[in-house]
């Protein structure tokens, strides 16, 4: 097996967890924050949707989903247009409101599959690319393709871990 198959079954998991987590959703369950100050499945799926398409664009020299699919406009979030989520006040995190899961599921879905076409294309040696010098040692694009994944299964599981809370908690 390739490591590009590797990255784009990881990948692909990401996105199995999520269309496991917004399937059913309503309104109120999507956007609920546990214990009221929590972050909502809304806001961890968009985020790391956001991180994601963002981090992906950049290491692949091409236009994020959000904005080449106009999905800044379509979320309607009052929210700077580039805003990930990273680093989000409470305030912020109710910024995140999803009328309709299709649409989140649309959007991780687009970005999963970008991500995915992205690192089917790589070669071995195109993990050895420096991608970040502001960390010491730098960061290649192996790694960061791996802190990627990492981030986007973790969220997922939280997303999951909301969606079995008892209404109310």
């Amino acid at each position: 097996m390739k490591t590009s198959e590797l990255l784009v079954d990881a990948f692909g998991r990401v996105d199995g967890i999520v269309a496991r987590v917004l399937a059913g959703l309503d309104r109120e369950a999507l956007n609920r924050r546990p214990g009221g100050t929590g972050n909502s499945i809304a806001w961890l799926v968009w985020h790391l949707s956001r991180g994601q398409d963002e981090q992906i664009a950049d290491v692949a020299g091409a236009e994020s989903v959000w904005a080449s699919g106009g999905y800044a406009d379509r979320f309607g979030f009052a929210l700077d247009p580039a805003d990930t989520g990273y680093g989000h006040s409470s305030s912020d995190v109710d910024a995140v409101r999803v009328g309709d899961a299709g649409l989140l599921a649309e959007y991780q879905h687009a970005v999963s599959a970008a991500s995915q076409a992205y690192v089917g294309s790589l070669s071995d040696g195109d993990l050895d690319r420096v991608v970040d010098r502001r960390w010491n040692p730098p960061v290649t694009l192996g790694v960061r393709l791996i802190s990627i994944v990492d981030d986007g299964v973790q969220h997922g599981g939280q997303a999951a871990y909301v969606k079995g809370l008892p209404a109310g908690s």
